[in-house]
């Protein structure tokens, strides 16, 4: 089974893997937040013979999602030979429930200077399956194989993957493939338990500097919370080779 099986070129109908963690009724924003990326590329595919690639995807929340046939439509912004700027819309019944806007760039040959300072994490061999249905409940927690290294609250080390497809009989890239996954990250190291607060990401921004290779997508993740009601999650992206990128949800925290 797929996350999304598609109708037409903008409709998409979610399966049960897609119920939420806040809200077993409503879609979780992360397989959604992989069919607007996907919809980019496929878009930037189709209206230029050299795709520029995805760097930075900026998601805004707007709204919860029913379980029900969303519609996607993409338009550029700020067109462009080297680097354009491309936005994303997924709506249900005419409402726009979440906005990606999303910068490309041609691709260049930095492979003799490429490097960074990002740490290495142990890899997810060396850690415990995580089973997050015992916190978090729906078909999406419950589809993904999850691995995590628990160092205290509000930070942990996570492995994520899973055997479902994103869309039903349809080729996705890597990239696409890991942004599926991201916002798991916002559950893997909570810094209080879902019965002390609700803590849910209004936004999602994914700053990209490699395509991740491979199954396993890796957050190393810090959860920090203010006392007024305001939280972030930040997250250092890996795969196998090491960092790819990082991503930062902007929370809104709601005591019990």
């Amino acid at each position: 089974m797929a996350y999304f099986r598609r109708i037409d070129d903008r409709h998409f109908a979610p399966t049960e893997l897609v119920g939420g963690a806040w809200n077993v009724t409503e879609q979780h924003v992360a397989p959604a937040i992989g069919l607007l990326a996907h919809a980019i590329e496929v878009d930037a595919k189709a209206r230029r013979p050299d795709p520029l690639q995805l760097g930075r995807l900026s998601y805004d929340i707007l709204g919860t999602i029913p379980l029900d046939t969303v519609e996607i439509d993409v338009s550029v912004i700020r067109p462009g030979r080297t680097i354009e700027l491309v936005e994303a819309r997924l709506s249900h019944g005419g409402r726009p429930a979440i906005l990606l806007r999303a910068w490309l760039a041609q691709a260049y040959d930095t492979s003799a200077i490429a490097g960074g300072g990002f740490d290495p994490i142990p890899g997810p061999e060396t850690m415990a399956p995580w089973d997050g249905t015992g916190e978090w409940p729906g078909g999406f927690i419950a589809s993904i194989d999850a691995r995590r290294q628990y160092v205290a609250p509000g930070r942990a080390i996570g492995w994520i993957r899973t055997p479902h497809a994103l869309i039903e009989d349809e080729a996705v890239s890597s990239l696409a493939r890991a942004m599926g996954l991201v916002d798991t990250a916002n559950g893997l190291a909570p810094l209080v338990s879902t019965a002390e607060a609700a803590f849910p990401n209004l936004d999602l921004t994914a700053h990209i500097f490699r395509a991740p290779v491979g199954e396993w997508l890796g957050c190393d993740v810090t959860v920090s919370f203010g006392t007024d009601g305001i939280g972030l999650t930040h997250s250092i992206l890996h795969d196998r080779d090491g960092a790819i990128g990082t991503v930062s949800q902007w929370l809104t925290i709601r005591p019990r």
